[in-house]
């Protein structure tokens, strides 16, 4: 997050300076100096933000510290009426959250040699000036913590408090710096021929089910933004209701850029629903796989979620989840078993095996 190495065709460099700032830094500079003004241009601009480990500008250091961010509602799930996977989950508030990388704490009590480690690459770029702000702005906290550090259920709120608040400041900066470039292409009399997109590789969990991280097919992680402005075609303000897929992408963007779709791409362009179109054949379900095994111990799965329902296969146990999300949108209890949705799940299963064979998935 601090004075990163930035590759570039010539050489690595290192940039003193914040992430987010560096990158937008660089991205306007490019539309400045070094893009022909007689072409048009694709400038991908990408954060490492907000990716673990959290790390937030040291000009946003101070931001929430007047109060608590409320907590999700299900930050104390105990997993009652789901599978056997998500309990053996290891991406817990509670739990998992490594006491330095993760949390910020340098107390007597030394972590376990991986999370020293982590910790000390992520604080070694800082300049004696970082470190001394960095240092400070966690000091009075971390000496409450270590005259007495909390147990139970509120040492979960504590690991939440600070794992909410770094992550949102450190999110302030992409919002800060998303708002530089934007008003760059104003400044630059570019915006209205320009299209902008924002985007993210998945959601993520914010205590929701008592977790951070992502990988399982639960709401929060499988929702992704994805946030457009086409000056001149896009109502400002449309909402696309319709199921939309990261692999709709590619074929989205070549679309706009008024390209030849190839036929093997799996997705499709959702252009006619940025125009307020609907077009009959549109896909009503989606389809989800997760295959790494290891990681936070998230167990391989697959599924399939329609408009309303949504049903997950963890293949290793061979056991199954199925949520109504009409009356359950924080999917708290497995209606896998529950007779008065035995159609709709008979219905998922074989719609997740047309799925399965129409993306030519590996059965092994």
């Amino acid at each position: 997050y601090y004075n990163p190495d930035m590759i570039t065709p010539e050489r690595t460099r290192r940039v003193f300076g914040y992430n987010t700032d560096v990158v937008t830094d660089l991205a306007i500079r490019w539309m400045q100096e070094q893009r022909d003004p007689d072409k048009p241009f694709v400038l991908m601009c990408q954060y490492k933000a907000p990716h673990r480990t959290w790390m937030p500008n040291l000009t946003h250091l101070d931001m929430y510290n007047d109060g608590d961010i409320p907590e999700p509602s299900n930050l104390f799930d105990d997993y009652s009426g789901r599978t056997t996977p998500i309990t053996e989950n290891e991406a817990s508030i509670s739990y998992h959250l490594r006491p330095m990388y993760d949390l910020k704490l340098n107390t007597s009590d030394w972590p376990e040699q991986r999370d020293l480690k982590a910790a000390q690459r992520s604080l070694s770029r800082f300049s004696p000036e970082q470190q001394r702000l960095w240092d400070e702005a966690y000091r009075e906290e971390n000496e409450a913590y270590a005259a007495n550090p909390p147990t139970g259920d509120d040492r979960t709120r504590w690991n939440y408090q600070r794992y909410i608040k770094n992550y949102l400041r450190t999110v302030a900066s992409v919002d800060d710096n998303v708002g530089r470039v934007l008003d760059y292409l104003d400044w630059s009399g570019l915006a209205e021929n320009t299209i902008v997109i924002y985007s993210s590789d998945q959601g993520f969990y914010l205590g929701d089910h008592g977790l951070y991280d992502k990988r399982w097919m639960y709401e929060e992680s499988l929702g992704m933004p994805f946030v457009i402005r086409w000056p001149g075609m896009i109502e400002p303000g449309t909402k696309v209701e319709q199921l939309t897929q990261n692999i709709d992408f590619a074929p989205t963007f070549l679309d706009i850029a008024g390209v030849n779709i190839p036929e093997d791409m799996h997705g499709n362009s959702f252009v006619p629903l940025l125009k307020g179109e609907s077009p009959e054949n549109w896909r009503d379900a989606i389809y989800y796989h997760y295959y790494e095994k290891g990681t936070h111990n998230v167990a391989p799965h697959e599924g399939v979620r329609t408009d309303r329902y949504k049903l997950m296969h963890f293949y290793e146990t061979n056991e199954w989840e199925f949520y109504d999300l009409q009356t359950d949108p924080k999917e708290m209890m497995s209606r896998y078993s529950d007779e008065a949705y035995a159609p709709q799940v008979n219905a998922l299963k074989k719609r997740l095996a047309e799925l399965r064979e129409q993306y030519n998935v590996p059965t092994d």
